[in-house]
């Protein structure tokens, strides 16, 4: 007796460039994101992972009075935008946007300057810092409202991170301020 041959040729999947999605891919059919979306979602990642690495860059060199606290601090800014990157590219690959974390493309569209090279001193790292935060946040303000008009979800998300890196900015300030001097 012959036996049947139950074996399925199977097929991979294309490849390539990305650009085009196959019915495979976009199986889910679920919210698929504008191009709009897709890119201040990628303008908020790039400043995020940008700010991650210049965060690495500070703990790395600091140096000075306050050394310790300084570079702890940094730790946790770096470990919360690692994360929240991460956060905001599967929030794109969720809603079928594909987000590009590449170096070339960090560095050529980040919102943030150029951090200095070599050793810095605590006061001026501290400084450094929280201008970065503040231009991350400045980041996913100017998208926000375009954000939440076509997904709420995402700007719910572009929320909670605002609020963290606010936190981060306001913290990592006082260590240069002064009390203000009561009326």
């Amino acid at each position: 007796m012959a036996t049947k041959n139950t074996t399925k040729a199977t097929k991979t999947a294309r490849g390539g460039s990305g650009e085009k999605q196959t019915r495979r891919q976009n199986a889910e059919k679920g919210f698929v994101a504008s191009k709009e979306l897709g890119e201040k979602l990628q303008a908020v990642l790039v400043d995020l992972l940008e700010l991650a690495m210049q965060g690495k860059q500070a703990h790395w060199n600091v140096v000075g009075r306050n050394f310790r606290d300084t570079h702890r601090q940094l730790d946790e800014i770096i470990e919360a935008a690692r994360e929240f990157s991460d956060t905001v590219a599967e929030r794109m690959r969720a809603l079928h946007a594909v987000p590009d974390g590449r170096s070339d493309t960090v560095a050529a569209t980040t919102t943030l300057p150029e951090f200095p090279q070599g050793e810095i001193d605590t006061k001026e790292t501290v400084d450094l810092v929280t201008i970065r935060l503040e231009a991350t946040v400045g980041t996913m303000r100017d998208v926000h409202d375009a954000v939440d008009e076509e997904d709420p979800t995402s700007a719910d998300i572009l929320h909670a991170i605002i609020e963290k890196l606010e936190q981060f900015a306001w913290m990592v300030s006082a260590e240069n301020r002064k009390p203000a001097k009561e009326s």
